[in-house]
């Protein structure tokens, strides 16, 4: 799941300035519990559209607010995996979103 074309990116000043700026609008809140009426702290700023190699250089889709969504590590791993409430033990996942083995 590692994504080399996004290396430079997401160690990128203005990538860094993007995603705490909006952790920050939100309070530091998962999105997705938040909308479900539970409190829960926030894991990784999430791109609604996937970057690709191809719009990765798009500030729209890369430093656009409206395609970014924080969400805890359960969330997460729904929106990659489609688990629910289970956080895999033998997963984890670096500073990129990407997933690291244990």
């Amino acid at each position: 799941m590692s994504k080399p074309y996004a290396e430079k990116f997401y160690h990128s000043p203005i990538w860094k300035y993007t995603r705490d700026s909006y952790i920050e609008s939100v309070h530091g809140l998962c999105q997705i519990c938040l909308s479900k009426g539970k409190i829960t702290t926030g894991y990784i700023v999430h791109h609604l559209i996937e970057l690709t190699p191809e719009n990765i250089n798009n500030p729209e889709v890369s430093l656009n607010q409206d395609n970014l969504q924080y969400v805890c590590l359960n969330c997460h791993n729904t929106i990659h995996f489609g688990e629910s409430e289970v956080i895999r033990e033998d997963m984890e996942f670096d500073e990129h979103g990407d997933v690291v083995s244990r």
